[in-house]
């Protein structure tokens, strides 16, 4: 099984610039990988789990891209099992773009980072935006007990395909937690 990440996004006019900039063969390894990016392993559960945040790019109607940051509790993005995830959707600036583009357009995709360790996964998928009141159950799954908001939304991600990407670039950035665990030896 050829990867489907590659697939989508190695679209003609990028596998053009790919050969221009003697990159392509490169990229072909990367095609011809045996690996399955259609559904998460323990790896990108126990990742995606760890996170207190994401960005999440979607695209309005007239083709402008839109990324959004979602923030919340370590794992407030929850993996429902290897090829769905989903997080509780609280109010917000009530601007609702990123819902209004899922409405038009469910394609969406999210990038997780993981600052101090350098590490960062790509996730395509497609969405549902679900109204709190109408998925009582999965509504309990995802909500963060004690929050002090009231859920609004239900946000569910249908894995299509993930990529792990290079550390080369990324500057670790640690939070005060992480800070804290640094200097006290935890």
């Amino acid at each position: 099984m050829n990867r489907k990440y590659p697939e989508i996004t190695f679209t003609d006019s990028v596998k053009d610039r790919q050969q221009h900039y003697g990159v392509r063969e490169n990229a072909k390894r990367m095609e011809e990988l045996r690996m399955d990016d259609r559904q998460l392993s323990i790896t990108e559960i126990a990742f995606i789990s760890e996170r207190d945040s994401f960005y999440m790019a979607t695209v309005n109607e007239d083709g402008w891209p839109y990324v959004q940051y979602r923030g919340g509790p370590r794992g407030f993005l929850k993996p429902i099992d290897e090829k769905t995830l989903a997080y509780a959707d609280y109010r917000g600036n009530r601007q609702l773009i990123s819902v209004g583009n899922l409405h038009a357009n469910d394609r969406v995709s999210l990038f997780l980072m993981d600052y101090p360790n350098r590490k960062r996964l790509k996730v395509l998928a497609r969405s549902e935006v679900l109204d709190a009141d109408e998925c009582p159950e999965l509504r309990k799954r995802v909500e963060e007990p004690g929050y002090p908001a009231e859920v609004e939304r239900v946000v569910v991600f249908h894995l299509v395909a993930f990529d792990w990407n290079c550390p080369q670039h990324i500057t670790p950035r640690f939070t005060e937690a992480e800070l804290e665990a640094l200097a006290t030896g935890e």
